[in-house]
């Protein structure tokens, strides 16, 4: 089969962003004496996400964003975590706090998310983020979601009357994704675990958005001819939600895994930190 779908690359966009992300926090630093300060949390060792949370502080610091690690045992209760957050919320000289997901399943990661000051939210999970995000109010989006909308404005994707589905409905990911869509006017259908004959709904969406945390879920017979498809899934072996070769015959746009969705979580969270600071410390 002969690939139609032209890429949607993310790494180059997103380098432009952080670029203008650390020209933000050099000004902010000699106008205030301060730089910003990402807080990252991590519990226990899990090996994936303690690269994740590496490779976000080495972008921090390229970008002059200072990085102060917390981690915390696996034995860390959930009532230890949200004092470890609260006192990070409470901290002037932290604009923005980020809690790696998943925390581990003894930990109530809704508790630990809630106890993160909506001013430094930077990565977009408390109920008060969804919310502002949701009605168009000032906050911060998840950071997914957010820089897939980027991705589709980069790329010129008019998603006013389109029919978007998403695929997942989790909290950091599926529903915020779905929300911003609809902000955009688009109709949105989230589709997940429970939906039933799911071909018969993806392939009606003009935009479809895989968010399913399942490999290669999603193939060329879920996809309608022409649709823009955002893989948002990552996988061991460099593997998304999608089919990444059967879905090119049908999609007219699709991401890449890698090099599509990542690098712009990444540099819609450095954004997000330095927006945080500025308004801490009042910069113009």
């Amino acid at each position: 089969m002969t690939s139609t779908a032209r890429l949607m690359d993310g790494r180059e966009l997103a380098r432009r962003i952080v670029e203008q992300a650390a020209e933000r926090a050099a000004a902010l630093t000699r106008q205030t004496g301060t730089s910003p300060c990402l807080a990252t949390v991590l519990v226990g060792d899990d090996p994936a996400s303690a690269t994740y949370v590496r490779m976000k502080r080495a972008r921090c610091e390229k970008a002059g964003i200072r990085s102060r690690h917390l981690a915390l045992p696996a034995a860390t209760t959930t009532a230890e975590l949200v004092d470890t957050i609260t006192a990070l919320s409470h901290d002037p000289d932290v604009h923005g706090i980020l809690l790696q997901h998943p925390a581990g399943p003894h930990i109530d990661e809704r508790a630990a998310f809630e106890a993160i000051a909506p001013e430094k939210d930077v990565d977009g999970v408390t109920c008060h983020s969804f919310a502002a995000m949701s009605f168009g109010l000032d906050g911060f989006a998840s950071c997914t979601p957010g820089g897939i909308l980027r991705l589709l404005d980069h790329y010129d994707v008019d998603l006013a009357g389109k029919h978007a589905v998403v695929v997942g409905r989790s909290a950091i990911l599926g529903r915020p994704v779905g929300m911003l869509l609809l902000g955009r006017n688009a109709t949105v259908t989230y589709c997940h675990s429970r939906t039933t004959d799911l071909a018969s709904i993806t392939k009606d969406a003009d935009v479809l958005v895989a968010a399913v945390g399942r490999p290669r879920f999603l193939r060329d017979e879920h996809i309608k001819p022409g649709a823009v498809v955002i893989d948002a899934g990552s996988h061991p072996g460099n593997i998304g939600d999608v089919d990444f070769d059967s879905a090119c015959t049908r999609a007219s746009l699709i991401t890449p895994v890698p090099g599509g969705v990542g690098p712009m979580t990444i540099a819609t969270l450095l954004t997000q930190t330095v927006d945080a600071a500025a308004a801490q410390l009042k910069a113009v």
